[in-house]
C-alpha cells in the first residue's frame, strides 16, 4: 500500500497512534475511496454529441472535486488485537477495546435479533466504532460458511425480478406466479423526507443543518431496512436452488429522456432508489442458503412481448401501466411483463446461454 509506505511514520509521530491503529487508518481511507470508485463506476456519465449520438463515459476518482472527508468520529479495530469479547466474573459479557492509552472493558447493549450471531457459527471481522447522536456504536461484519452451494444442474426455481417505483419489486417465477410489492406507502414516506430536507435546506441555520444530518441518517436506516425485508422475503419464499434474475443497471444514468414520460417527482424517486443496495442484500442472503443472483442485460425487457417476442417501444403504455402487444394482442401489467422477460432471460441462462439477451425481431 503506497499510502502506508509514504505516510506511516508521519501519522504515527503527529497523532501518537499505535502501530495497528495507524495501519487501520490507512485501510479505512483506502476502502472508502474504493467504495466511492465503485459508486462512480455504477453512475456512468451520459451525453449526446452534435450529431445526436449518445455516448457513455465511466466515471473515475478523477471526477471527485475534493478529497473525501470523515466528519463523524470513528475508528477501525482488528479482531483479537484491538477488540475481543470477554466474560466478567459475574457472567456478564463485556467488550474489551484497545485505546490510545490502555485496554478498557465496557458493557454493551445487544438487540435480541443479533444474539444468533454469537452462537459460534459466525466469524467476526474488523469492527468499526462510530459516534452517532451522542452514542457510540460498534459495527462488526460477520461471515459464515454455508454447507449448500449453488449448482446449475439442480436449479429448482428461476425468478425474474423487476424493480421500479409504483411497484418496488415485481417477481415472476417459472410457474407463472407473480408477486407485487407496492411502493405506494414507501414513496409517500420518501416524499415526506424530501420535503423535510427541502424545508431545512431553505433555512440554512446551524440547527437546521444538524437536523438535516439526523434526517438523512434516519432515512438511510429506514430504506436499508426496507431492502432487507424485501430481499429476506424473496429468499425465504423460494429457498435453496433458486436463480434470482435482476437487470444489470450498471451504467444506467436515469436522465430525464431515459426515464420516459414520468413526473418530476417520479424521476427523483427512481434516481434515488437504492438499486445497488437491494442487489447486495439479495445476493448475500441468496448465497447463504445455496441460491444465486444473476444480472442480465436490461435491453428490451420492458418493450418485448413475453408471448410472441415482438419488440415495440410504443407497446408499453406508461399512462395506464400496461403493455399491449400490437402483434398478438397480449395485454398485461407493464411491470409484470418486465419481470416475465427477465425470468425468460434467466431460463435461457440455465439452458446454457452464458450471455442471454433479447434482439429486435422485425414483424411485417
Amino acid at each position: 500500500m503506497k499510502l502506508q509506505e509514504t505516510l506511516y511514520q508521519t501519522i504515527r509521530t503527529e497523532f501518537g497512534l499505535k502501530s495497528q491503529f495507524t495501519i487501520s487508518a490507512f485501510k479505512t481511507v483506502t476502502a472508502r475511496y474504493k467504495t466511492v470508485q465503485e459508486q462512480l463506476f455504477q453512475n456512468t456519465y451520459r451525453y449526446e454529441n452534435e450529431k445526436g449520438e449518445t455516448h457513455f463515459i465511466s466515471r473515475t476518482l478523477e471526477w471527485l472535486q475534493k478529497p473525501i472527508v470523515f466528519r463523524r468520529p470513528q475508528a477501525d479495530l482488528v479482531r483479537g488485537r484491538d477488540y475481543s469479547f470477554v466474560t466478567a466474573d459475574d457472567g456478564q459479557k463485556l467488550l474489551s477495546l484497545n485505546t490510545l492509552k490502555k485496554r478498557i472493558k465496557v458493557t454493551f447493549d445487544l438487540p435480541k435479533k443479533f444474539k444468533e450471531y454469537f452462537d459460534g457459527t459466525w466469524s467476526f471481522g474488523s469492527g468499526k466504532i462510530v459516534s452517532m447522536n451522542g452514542n457510540w456504536y460498534f459495527h462488526i461484519p460477520m461471515t459464515k460458511n454455508v454447507s449448500e452451494e449453488f449448482s446449475m444442474d439442480h436449479v429448482k426455481h428461476v425468478v425474474g425480478i423487476d424493480r421500479g417505483i409504483r411497484f418496488m419489486v415485481t417477481s415472476y417465477d417459472e410457474k407463472g406466479k407473480v408477486t407485487f410489492v407496492s411502493g405506494k406507502e414507501i414513496q409517500k414516506k420518501r416524499e415526506h423526507f424530501q420535503q423535510v430536507r427541502s424545508d431545512l435546506q431553505s433555512k440554512g441555520t446551524k440547527s437546521a443543518k444538524r437536523a438535516l444530518k439526523r434526517i438523512s441518517g434516519r432515512e438511510n436506516r429506514w430504506m436499508s431496512d426496507v431492502n432487507h425485508q424485501i430481499s429476506k422475503t424473496l429468499v425465504m419464499k423460494y429457498k435453496a436452488g433458486t436463480l434470482f434474475v435482476l437487470e444489470d443497471l450498471k451504467g444506467v444514468s436515469f436522465s430525464d429522456d431515459l426515464l420516459g414520460k414520468r413526473s418530476a417527482k417520479d424521476r427523483q424517486e427512481l434516481r434515488t432508489w437504492t438499486f445497488y443496495q437491494f442487489e447486495q442484500d439479495l445476493t448475500y442472503k441468496a448465497q447463504a442458503i445455496g441460491s444465486q443472483v444473476l444480472k442480465v442485460k436490461p435491453d428490451y425487457t420492458s418493450q418485448r412481448c413475453p408471448k410472441c417476442g415482438r419488440i415495440q417501444k410504443e407497446n408499453r403504455h406508461h399512462d395506464i401501466h400496461e403493455y399491449i402487444c400490437d402483434c398478438c394482442g397480449y395485454r398485461s401489467n407493464d411491470d409484470r411483463v418486465g419481470a416475465m422477460n427477465i425470468q425468460i432471460l434467466g431460463t435461457m441462462y440455465v439452458s446454457g446461454d452464458s450471455n442471454p439477451r433479447f434482439g429486435v425481431r422485425k414483424v411485417n
